[in-house]
């Protein structure tokens, strides 16, 4: 098993809301780009909802969104996992992120948006317990993973689902 590392955060001093995976899979560690998969749907919805398209290059999606209010990071900074999948990461090797510090350097964050189950596992597990009060008290919500090892749901059903992140 290797130790994976995740990315810094990407946002702008004035993000409204933060959306957080797990952690990257390898083809975006290895991309050195957030959902970098090209199955991975997150993309296909950022453009649906915030009108970014997917064909641009990945620093002008990333600076178009985070112009936008919307943050990019995970939950876990480092993992012990096998595979990409959320189900391989080792739980007692979760390191989480220092959310804490990002809410204190971004005080405009409303929501916090999660990008699947592992994510809002990890964030009421790791992330809740150590926030202050008043960064606990900021909205949360898990959405459908966009991996494509969610195939239970079509991109139009995941597109529906993450049209609350644009409200």
């Amino acid at each position: 098993m290797e130790k994976t590392q995740g990315f810094s955060p990407r946002a702008i001093g004035d993000a409204h809301i933060i959306i957080l995976g797990s952690m990257p899979g390898k083809v975006s560690l290895s991309a050195a780009q957030y959902y970098a998969h090209s199955r991975n749907a997150f993309w296909a919805i950022i453009e649906t909802h915030f009108s970014v398209p997917c064909e641009l290059p990945y620093e002008a999606r990333l600076n178009l969104l985070t112009e936008k209010g919307v943050a990019l990071w995970d939950v876990m900074k480092s993992c012990t996992r096998e595979s990409s999948l959320d189900s391989d990461i080792v739980a007692s090797s979760i390191v989480p992120n220092d959310l804490e510090g990002f809410f204190l350097s971004h005080p405009n964050i409303r929501y916090v948006f999660l990008n699947g189950a592992q994510a809002m596992q990890s964030y009421v597990k790791h992330v809740l317990p150590a926030l202050s009060e008043s960064h606990r008290n900021i909205p949360y919500q898990r959405l459908p993973s966009t991996s494509p090892a969610n195939a239970a749901m079509t991109l139009a059903e995941k597109i529906e689902a993450w049209s609350v992140i644009a409200q």
